[in-house]
């Protein structure tokens, strides 16, 4: 095991190491999303108003941002192996609470703490980014991340589904035994690797205000992601509503495979990373954007609950989940081409902003959806790509 770990850090990081990296960002990261298409029953069973039943999502964000802000950046000091599986412990023992919990406020807490611990993930995407060559270091991201956008496109549908089926307990269950099994084959088969950046926590946390200051790239790169991921999360925040709506009659199990067929978009990433590793990121970037304002034009020019309308929504969802992808694969490619010593406060940084983007799109979609309609919420959604292009037509060769 040794001599493969030595391999692995001096050539290449293998494909199967690869596989599995991607395997647990995408069953770590959909523990944020997992509440969201339950968050009824769940409130009904804890005794939680209806008013404050948004809270279970909100408190997870909340602890994801934190944990982007206070521990991603530890990985630039850390022992990385050790931090990735105490923080997939502390998940797990969280995900445990909640699958037995019937309080409202240990539940809360209990959401809190599985935001926090989920950072893992990006503990894990510049980890993969540390055991690749300078040659292959975006195919590895690509790959990696595709991981990571199936666990955020699939969460939902399989949560509805799981507690369709057996009840909203087990949808935690069963995730706290897998990221248990996670955390010790992640034990076992990761290689070590410590950190060379010899500094303290409390210097490490004041010096992110200072890379966000001098680091154009990310910047530039948070800006272009945060407008995608905003009308990304408008459109899987509205268009349940809309299947659901009258005009379609979806059932919630209609939904969930509406939104599977989505999955297909994240093929994007690997490709996108081989096209980074190219040197196509900048014009690989404009047609990423152009993609996300085109996926949410459709809808609007055909607009009909025929299968010729649905067939259009499902196109839309999986330009939309490509272009939202290949954008990200190519931040991060961006960002991990930099120092090695700061990649993980970049990365925290990166995530911070661009979820931050993505929470304000949930939002605005679901007051557009209330107030205007479908087509309102689209025509908001389609404004942040518009936004990032603008910023875009700025950036110098």
């Amino acid at each position: 095991m040794n001599d493969i770990k030595k391999q692995t850090i001096e050539k290449n990081i293998p494909t199967w190491l690869t596989i599995l990296l991607a395997t647990a960002c995408g069953i770590i990261v959909a523990n944020l999303y997992y509440a969201q298409p339950i968050v009824g029953a769940i409130s009904s069973t804890i005794g939680l108003s209806a008013s404050g039943s948004g809270f279970i999502v909100t408190l997870t964000q909340i602890g994801y941002v934190v944990g982007l802000l206070f521990i991603v950046p530890l990985g630039d000091i850390v022992e990385n192996r050790r931090l990735i599986v105490l923080s997939l412990l502390f998940t797990a023992v969280a995900l445990a609470i909640t699958a037995v919990s019937k309080q409202a406020m240990l539940f809360l807490a209990a959401s809190f703490v599985i935001g926090l611990g989920s950072v893992a993930t990006q503990v894990l995407v510049p980890f993969a980014s540390y055991l690749a060559t300078d040659s292959s270091r975006g195919r590895v991201v690509g790959n990696v991340m595709s991981g990571l956008l199936l666990g955020i496109m699939l969460s939902r549908p399989l949560s509805s589904l799981a507690a369709d089926f057996f009840g909203w307990h087990a949808v935690f269950a069963m995730s706290a035994i897998a990221v248990f099994i996670l955390a010790i084959v992640l034990l076992k088969v990761l290689p070590t690797r410590k950190p060379s950046t010899d500094t303290n926590y409390a210097v490490l946390l004041s010096s992110m205000w200072h890379l966000l200051r001098t680091t154009p790239i990310l910047r530039r790169r948070a800006a272009y992601h945060a407008c995608v991921f905003a009308s990304f999360s408008l459109f899987w925040t509205t268009v349940p509503q809309l299947l659901s709506s009258p005009a379609f009659h979806f059932s919630q199990k209609g939904i969930a495979v509406f939104a599977l067929v989505g999955v297909a978009g994240a093929v994007a990433a690997p490709l996108a990373g081989r096209l980074a590793d190219r040197g196509l990121t900048r014009p690989a970037t404009g047609i990423a954007l152009l993609i996300v304002v085109i996926s949410l034009l459709l809808p609007l020019i055909v607009q009909t609950s025929s299968p010729i309308g649905i067939a259009v929504l499902v196109v839309s969802s999986l330009l939309l989940d490509a272009g939202v992808s290949a954008n990200l694969v190519f931040g991060q490619r961006a960002l991990f081409s930099l120092s090695p010593e700061i990649r993980s406060r970049l990365n925290g940084l990166f995530m911070a902003i661009f979820f931050f983007g993505g929470a304000i799109g949930s939002a605005i979609g679901g007051w557009a959806y209330a107030v205007g309609g479908w087509n309102t919420a689209l025509w908001i959604g389609i404004a942040f790509p518009i936004v990032a292009i603008l910023y875009f037509s700025t950036e110098k060769k």
